[in-house]
């Protein structure tokens, strides 16, 4: 309707259902908004209980993996950057935001072209982009052996192909994008051991594949899982991720997530 107020209710936090309702209505009173507002709240409760009930089972399983064998050379302090992509980008920030020896941990997009790397583009799945998060860290406190480490083990399922928990799509596929030789030999050797010495019960399908770029995600995505803990899509998939790192990887675990500075919109 021409000259109507749109009230759309998009729930980021039930990301794996892709629920969007759009109520269209021309507001005249007070008491029309008021009404409005009571059809809005009931929806998103319905919305919830039903969202709940879908994913109350997706949350994913931890591992218990060996360090890898080969790791990089560290040799003195300085910054630099791992690209991982392990299902929805929130979870695997929110992981990454709670390691020691990690400065800054964007949610962004990689694999694709930067003209497609926007989140509404990317979730058709037709981009070659992954939800991805750019994880920069000082190697002399973690290495990106380490690193690797969290990510298959507690950050996300390495053995599920394009999909991690409800998400499903190449947008949310097992996927490193390593910046440097070292980092590819890293890698690949790290997920032949896990292969080899089956630490999981089906193959690791985690694809080392080429560094393109990498796009930062709209704002509204960044630290989403520290700024909404008690969204259902975060407290049942996300959440116990970071409790299984600080149980799992005690002496690199950090209490005091680093976040990443976003521009005021």
């Amino acid at each position: 309707m021409p000259g109507a107020p749109s009230i759309r209710l998009h729930y980021p936090s039930l990301k794996g259902l892709t629920i969007v309702n759009t109520i269209s209505t021309k507001v005249s009173s007070l008491r029309t908004r008021s009404g409005l507002a009571k059809l809005a709240g009931a929806l998103v409760l319905a919305v919830g209980v039903i969202a709940v009930q879908r994913v109350a089972n997706s949350a994913e399983a931890a591992t218990q993996i060996p360090a890898p064998a080969q790791d990089e050379k560290v040799v003195a302090t300085h910054s630099e950057t791992a690209v991982f992509a392990g299902g929805c980008f929130w979870g695997v920030q929110g992981v990454f935001e709670h390691v020691r020896g990690v400065k800054q941990v964007a949610a962004g997009y990689s694999g694709g072209a930067a003209g497609t790397a926007q989140y509404e583009t990317v979730e058709g799945g037709d981009t070659g982009h992954a939800e991805s998060v750019q994880i920069t860290y000082d190697p002399t406190q973690i290495t990106y052996g380490r690193l690797l480490q969290i990510f298959f083990s507690v950050a996300h399922n390495p053995t599920e192909l394009n999909y991690q928990g409800p998400d499903h799509g190449t947008q949310y596929r097992s996927a490193v994008f390593p910046v440097n030789a070292e980092q590819r030999s890293v890698a690949r050797a790290y997920i032949a051991q896990l292969d080899k010495a089956h630490v999981f019960s089906r193959p690791v399908v985690t694809q080392v594949e080429e560094f393109k770029g990498f796009y930062p995600a709209e704002n509204y995505h960044q630290n989403y899982l520290v700024l909404h803990p008690d969204a259902p899509y975060i407290a049942i998939n996300d959440l116990p991720k970071v409790t299984d790192l600080k149980r799992m990887f005690p002496d690199l675990y950090r209490n005091d997530p680093v976040l990443l500075k976003v521009a005021a919109s």
